[in-house]
């Protein structure tokens, strides 16, 4: 396991506006905004036979919360691609859910603010549950046309492989 470096002279937070996103070993263009990796493990109460009156606290399942994936609409497919993975209509009986490869795993590398990669988080077995192709048109609002994914997951991890970085000065 890697050691990892502190930075003493840092006291700043990394800001949340400089991140990218991987798939099938390359970055998507464009995403802008993604939801928090967020995990919940149930809570199991128990109490012994003897003793009514105090309950005991124990794990119990955990579940990931589903990502969203929000950039402006443009020309690339890559959304759109995945999503016609779990369903695409008139691809014919059977072949609707390409079942071999609808899931993926991603990567969110997090940046500072002088472009150097801080953090990297694998989320594991993803695959999209929702896809907004287009969002709610408005001939009077001024505003970026949005498409969203949301994916399932089965878990996600930081990369420990990916240390504090040396900031320029």
């Amino acid at each position: 396991m890697p050691e990892f470096s502190v930075n003493a002279t840092r006291v700043d937070p990394y800001k949340n506006f400089k991140f990218r996103v991987k798939w099938d070993n390359k970055y998507v263009a464009g995403v802008d905004k993604i939801s928090g990796l967020k995990r919940t493990t149930e809570v199991v109460q128990h109490r012994e036979g003897g003793d009514p009156s105090t309950s005991h606290k124990s794990p119990g399942r955990t579940q990931y919360e589903a990502i969203t994936l929000e950039r402006g609409l443009t020309h690339d497919t890559a959304f759109e691609d995945w999503a016609n993975k779990v369903w695409k209509l008139g691809a014919g009986p059977g072949a609707e859910v390409a079942l071999a490869d609808f899931r993926k795993e991603i990567i969110i590398d997090f940046f500072n603010e002088a472009g150097q990669k801080v953090l990297s988080y694998r989320v594991h077995r993803c695959w999209v549950s929702e896809y907004q192709a287009v969002p709610d048109l408005d001939a009077n609002a001024d505003a970026v046309a949005i498409e969203v994914i949301k994916l399932e997951n089965e878990g996600w991890e930081r990369d420990l492989s990916v240390v504090e970085p040396l900031e320029p000065s």
